[in-house]
C-alpha cells in the first residue's frame, strides 16, 4: 500500500471481470484488491492477456465489473448510469491511447480544445488552457497543423495535451509509447513525469514496455488476471 493511502482516489475491492467465450465464460480479472493514492505514478505491468487493459477500462468507467466494487474519486462506478459515467470521464479523467485517437479534420488546437467544449468552458478560458497545455508539451508552434502533418511523437504529445488540458485528477494511459521510438518515448515519459510532479495528477499506465516501466514509481504486476506483485519504487 502507498504513503498516500489516506488520500485514495482509486479503490478496487474483490473485483472480478468475466467475458462470454462461446458457451462458457472467460475470467479476465480474478478477485482484484487494489488502492491508489492521489498523485501516484503507477503502472499495471505484465504480459499481453494478463488483464491490464481490462482493469484500466473498469477504472475509466468504460466497462463494469462482473463482481466487486470499483470506486473512483469516492464514487461507486458500478452504480453509475451511462450519463453519470460520461460525466465522470468528461470532468475528472484523462485518457491516453497508443493509437492517439486524434480527429484528422481538426487542427492540433481544435483537438486539444475539444474536452473543454464538452465542458462548455468560455472561449477565453479555453484559449488560455489550450495554449498552456500546448506549451507544456512543447508543441505550441503546431497549433494550426492537422494531425496528418505531424510525426508520431508529435501526435502523442497532442494526445497528452488533450488529456491534460482540463487538469484531470486521474490520467489513464494504455500503452502510450507503443508506436514511438526510444527517443520520443523518453521525451513523452519525462513530460508526463513532470506533469505528475507539478500538477499532482495521478497517472495509471497499462504497459509491458520496459521504457515505461523504468519511469514508474509503483509497479503493479498482473499475471493471469491476478495481482502477482505490488512494488513501490524508492527514488
Amino acid at each position: 500500500m502507498t504513503n498516500n493511502e489516506n488520500q485514495a482516489i482509486i479503490a478496487l475491492e474483490h473485483v472480478v471481470k468475466r467475458f462470454p467465450s462461446g458457451k462458457t465464460w472467460f475470467t479476465a480479472l480474478k478477485d482484484i484488491n487494489l488502492t491508489l493514492g492521489r498523485g501516484e505514478f503507477a503502472g499495471l505491468v505484465g504480459p499481453s492477456g494478463s488483464g491490464k487493459t481490462t482493469l484500466l477500462n473498469l477504472v475509466g468507467s468504460l466497462d463494469s465489473a462482473s463482481e466487486g466494487r470499483v470506486d473512483v474519486l469516492g464514487m461507486d462506478v458500478g452504480k453509475m448510469n451511462a450519463k453519470k459515467s460520461a460525466t465522470l470521464r468528461k470532468k475528472h479523467l484523462g485518457f491516453i491511447f497508443q493509437t492517439y485517437n486524434l480527429m484528422p479534420v481538426y487542427t492540433v488546437y481544435e483537438n486539444v480544445e475539444f474536452p473543454l467544449l464538452l465542458l462548455k468552458e468560455k472561449a477565453g478560458k479555453r484559449r488560455k488552457a489550450v495554449m498552456e497545455a500546448l506549451e507544456w508539451l512543447g508543441i505550441e508552434s503546431k497549433a494550426k497543423s492537422k494531425p496528418a502533418r505531424l510525426s508520431g511523437g508529435e501526435c502523442q504529445r497532442v494526445a497528452i495535451a488533450r488529456a491534460m488540458v482540463k487538469k484531470p485528477e486521474i490520467v489513464l494511459a494504455d500503452e502510450p509509447t507503443a508506436n514511438l521510438d526510444a527517443e520520443n518515448s523518453h521525451h513523452i515519459l519525462q513530460t508526463m513525469e513532470q506533469l505528475n510532479r507539478e500538477l499532482g495528477t495521478t497517472f495509471l499506465f497499462a504497459t509491458h514496455d520496459e521504457k515505461v516501466i523504468k519511469y514508474l514509481k509503483r509497479k503493479i504486476r498482473l499475471f493471469d488476471g491476478k495481482v502477482a506483485a505490488d512494488e513501490i519504487i524508492q527514488s
